[in-house]
């Protein structure tokens, strides 16, 4: 069986993690890539970067991940649920309910699987403390509680 054909719009600070995730998946080819301001941490590899969804559907793909800032969801989403392309979106969905049900409803429509994504679920640390807790080296736990920080946003590039 054929590798799937993924693309992936947006290399920001979701879409780096996106990028090297497909890379790891068997089964799976990052064939295309997009992003409107360009490869600000260069993990397109040897792919050009395209600016828009359509480069993408030119390389004939089957998925798309879709890692652009929030805004842009509805527009990326319904665009690639109009050519036929099962998409996973990265949280949250849509700006809104409304725009959120626009995007289930067109994918539900096209017989396209529409996914959210939660990518910090991978998370190597997550994933580690997940095996810690697992092997019962924490002992009980009863509660607990954190605190997701990163960098600054501020000079970060736009498409996330």
């Amino acid at each position: 069986m054929a590798d799937l054909r993924a693309g992936l719009i947006g290399l920001g600070s979701m879409g780096r993690h996106h990028a090297r995730l497909l890379r790891q998946l068997d089964g799976v080819e990052l064939v295309a890539v997009v992003d409107a301001v360009g490869d600000s941490f260069g993990v397109a590899g040897d792919l050009a970067v395209g600016q828009q969804v359509d480069h993408l559907l030119a390389a004939g793909i089957d998925m798309a991940v879709v890692a652009v800032p929030t805004a842009e969801h509805e527009r990326v989403g319904l665009e690639l649920a109009a050519a036929g392309v099962h998409t996973m979106i990265e949280k949250p969905i849509a700006e809104n309910g409304a725009a959120g049900l626009r995007l289930a409803e067109a994918f539900e429509a096209a017989g396209l699987v529409g996914a959210v994504g939660h990518i910090e679920r991978f998370n190597p640390a997550l994933q580690e403390m997940r095996k810690r807790i697992e092997d019962g080296q924490l002992g009980d736990i009863y509660q607990i509680a954190t605190q997701r920080q990163g960098p600054s946003r501020a000079g970060s590039p736009t498409s996330g």
